[in-house]
């Protein structure tokens, strides 16, 4: 089942929400990383609490489901918002050549959740953020960033010590358990197996997949982190060696396997590339091309 990815229900203007933030699928080398939002009356702050929920790592995946549902569920005033952060699109940021490193990407989509809530009407004075970074920092910039809201909190476990959190937790985890489940691959006629299991370089099903699923010559589809150790140790190790070169015929920056930085420092085994008979034209084809008449005979 795939979600909405924000509640409809309807929003009281005259009273203060309280909010909570946070993510799913940071770490991960495949697969969407998801920033939720969960917010309530400050009056119901209790009711969340009651609602029994907790950081979503601490929980099955059919408890988060359950949880979840009591949440999309009509007739209470909790409301919900998600921001999908695809692998091609955290993968754009990364490698684009002035860097847009993973933290700055956090904290802006953390952002963009405060002002989407606040474009629905909802009169926020108390958010709660699970950190990234130093929650100091990160702090003083959302609260600069909106004065209107009276306080803002951003803190380190935020998702086990604020139950609005734990819930914007259950949020985001749910849809990006539900998008990998769910995956369709966006290049056309490919085969291969969505049993991706968590995404994260240490999970067996996710080891399989990479083993099974790259291309010597295309590497991996768009479901894949390039951007990530793990997708660039494998491209350099076992991936076909590609050399770019600029417009002028000069090489781009050298690989990072040839600096020998980190765990890239593998020189590929080199691998020999025959162009494909198609390309090629064949002696009697050469042999029976002419010129045209009008320019042989001008």
């Amino acid at each position: 089942m795939m979600y909405p990815l924000q509640s409809d229900g309807p929003i009281d203007g005259g009273i203060g929400y309280i909010m909570g933030i946070d993510e799913a699928g940071r770490g991960p080398v495949l697969g969407p990383m998801v920033y939720g939002a969960c917010f309530c009356p400050i009056a119901d702050k209790d009711a969340i609490k009651a609602m029994g929920f907790a950081d979503s790592k601490t929980l099955t995946e059919p408890q988060r489901e359950r949880l979840f549902e009591k949440i999309r569920k009509p007739g209470h005033r909790v409301g919900y918002e998600v921001i999908v952060l695809s692998a091609e699109e955290l993968s754009q940021k990364m490698l684009r050549l002035s860097k847009y490193n993973l933290n700055a990407i956090s904290h802006d989509t953390a952002a963009q959740l405060i002002r989407n809530v606040l474009a629905k009407g909802v009169r926020l004075e108390e958010v709660y953020v699970d950190t990234v970074g130093d929650p100091g920092k990160y702090q003083a910039k959302l609260s600069g960033l909106f004065p209107t809201v009276r306080s803002i909190t951003v803190s380190k476990k935020a998702d086990s010590l604020y139950p609005v959190v734990s819930a914007a937790s259950i949020c985001a985890k749910v849809v990006r358990d539900a998008d990998l489940k769910h995956w369709t691959f966006a290049e056309k006629d490919l085969k291969l197996a969505n049993t991706f299991g968590s995404g994260y370089p240490s999970d067996p099903l996710t080891k399989k997949w990479l083993k099974e699923s790259m291309d010597t010559v295309f590497g991996f589809p768009t479901v894949m982190r390039f951007s990530w150790r793990t997708c660039i140790t494998l491209l350099n190790t076992a991936a076909v060696p590609v050399v770019w070169r600029g417009g002028d015929g000069d090489e781009d920056e050298e690989p990072e396997w040839r600096k020998g930085k980190g765990s890239s420092k593998v020189k590929p085994s080199p691998v020999k590339v025959r162009a494909s008979p198609y390309f090629v034209k064949s002696k009697a084809a050469q042999s029976s091309t002419s010129r045209y008449r009008y320019f042989a005979d001008n």
